[in-house]
């Protein structure tokens, strides 16, 4: 049996008396002992009572709550975003993936443009040089005047193959066809070009010419600074096209009784206007960005509605300047 000695010592008298354990003394009634030196409390922690070391507490920690609206911790600076709304920072790489496509989309678009205008200038290069010829050398231009029969046989040519080119989607994309078709069809408008120039005079003709370039400049020049779309206007244009034959019909029918002879170069002038809107619509329908584009598969349909407009145009000015020199 254990002695009295030996049993554990009363709570007062083991706080009081340094003999039993060594406990140090409160510094205060109700304040909590300090840690061990080596013990730093973590975020988080409570003072537990009194002669109790802090425990976790059941507060939310520091990572896990944010800070009222215009509340800012101290020493927390305000965080600012640094993405653009909409772009996720887990998918960095769908900003770079659309830039590649837009400028894949450009690069065939501006290749398709190219591409187009190559087989313009080939066809206007034919088409001006066999005006020059008809219009310079004067036994072809004698020939000309003599058989008209060729050039309605080009005319027949010219609206067969046109029809194919514009209807059948077959022929105008299959390689050569299409430039076999377009070949033949640029010699039939040539040579009609040609016929038509022959009874002008030389002025008239250089005269037309030059009008031409200009016109076909500043249309394009145009259609690439603006951004007014013309590509939404194919009904009107088809209107000014259904007016403008028309008016052809009653001009040649009052032609032929000379009733009123200014009334040819009206129609030539009102006939230049409309191709020049015609040109533009279409210029706007290769170049693309707007309401209607033509697929870059159709650089065939490309090239030759804009060489119909230019040679239309072309036409209607030597009626003009044809008239005025006279």
């Amino acid at each position: 049996m254990s002695s009295k000695e030996d049993s554990p010592p009363a709570y007062e008298d083991a706080i009081q008396q340094p003999k039993y354990g060594n406990y140090p003394q409160q510094l205060q009634h109700g304040s909590p002992l300090p840690p061990p030196p080596s013990y730093s409390p973590s975020p988080g922690m409570y003072p537990g009572p009194p002669g109790y070391w802090g425990q976790e507490g059941i507060y939310p920690q520091g990572a896990m709550w944010a800070p009222a609206p215009g509340f800012s911790p101290t020493g927390m600076p305000t965080t600012i975003p640094t993405l653009s709304a909409g772009v996720h920072a887990s998918n960095p790489g769908d900003m770079e993936d659309l830039l590649s496509a837009q400028w894949e989309s450009t690069s065939i678009r501006h290749g398709f443009i190219r591409k187009v205008y190559l087989i313009l200038t080939a066809q206007l290069a034919v088409t001006f040089s066999v005006v020059g010829v008809f219009t310079f050398v004067d036994p072809v231009r004698l020939f000309v005047i003599k058989y008209p029969g060729v050039y309605w046989a080009s005319f027949v040519v010219y609206f067969l193959v046109y029809c194919i080119l514009i209807c059948c989607k077959e022929p105008r994309r299959r390689f050569p066809c299409n430039l076999i078709l377009l070949g033949v069809f640029t010699l039939a408008l040539s040579y009609m070009s040609g016929s038509i120039s022959s009874y002008y005079e030389t002025k008239a003709v250089l005269l037309a010419m030059g009008i031409t370039a200009l016109v076909c400049i500043a249309v394009t020049i145009f259609c690439f600074q603006t951004k007014v779309d013309f590509t939404s206007c194919g009904g009107l244009l088809s209107v000014a096209a259904v007016l403008l034959m028309i008016i052809g019909i009653v001009t040649a029918v009052v032609l032929s009784f000379q009733y009123v002879p200014w009334l040819h170069m009206l129609y030539a002038a009102i006939g230049a206007v409309v191709y020049t809107l015609f040109l533009v619509y279409n210029t706007q329908l290769l170049i693309g960005n707007r309401e209607l584009a033509i697929s870059p598969e159709e650089y065939i349909y490309g090239a030759l509605s804009l060489y119909v407009d230019i040679v239309h145009i072309f036409l209607f000015i030597l009626q003009v300047s044809g008239a005025a020199t006279d």
